[in-house]
């Protein structure tokens, strides 16, 4: 599933025709570098892979003022058929990733168990400060994302509020989980 053919497909099914400029500036309104996987540097090179696959394709180039000619791009039927599958895909599929927290937490190193507490807080900490930074953001665009759209970005919100909960049930679980670590590694060393 690709985010970055998802959102110029639909924007520019929603929106109409645009250069990559405007596209750009879309993203920035609706700030989906805060909900996506989109960085919008990429924008430019994708509408070039997409035009060459016929996703998309030139209507017109046009100049503004003193600024370089820029092409406009339109979604084609292809394109069309393309956002459809795009949209199904994304709406369908789950995401959900390893972390690699996991696979590191089970091959602790057994002789510098002592010092895993600190590191869980610390990790904690910068759970805790993500989420903080996030809800200030989401303040600050409020006033500019439709209701869906606050919905949409609610969710990361969530998903850190989560992460941070098994943290700290971790967290509570830990002097259990050290003791058996410990346990395990005198019946090791035996």
């Amino acid at each position: 599933m690709s985010s970055i053919r998802l959102y110029i497909l639909g924007a520019l099914a929603n929106e109409g025709e645009m250069h990559g400029h405007q596209l750009r500036q879309l993203a920035d309104k609706e700030y989906v570098t805060l909900w996506t996987d989109i960085s919008v540097g990429a924008l430019y090179g994708a509408l070039k892979r997409m035009a060459h696959e016929g996703l998309i394709e030139e209507s017109r180039t046009e100049r503004e003022g003193g600024y370089p000619e820029r092409q406009i791009w339109r979604i084609t039927a292809e394109g069309r058929m393309a956002l459809a599958r795009l949209r199904e895909e994304g709406l369908g599929e789950v995401v959900f990733r390893p972390d690699p927290f996991d696979l590191a937490m089970s091959r602790l190193d057994r002789d510098r168990l002592d010092e895993f507490p600190a590191v869980l807080e610390l990790r904690l900490q910068r759970l805790r400060a993500m989420l903080a930074h996030e809800r200030v953001k989401i303040e600050e665009i409020a006033q500019n994302l439709s209701v869906n759209e606050k919905f949409v970005v609610r969710h990361r919100d969530a998903r850190l509020e989560a992460e941070i909960a098994w943290h700290e049930s971790l967290l509570e679980r830990l002097p259990e989980i050290l003791a058996d670590e410990k346990k395990r590694q005198k019946e090791n060393r035996r």
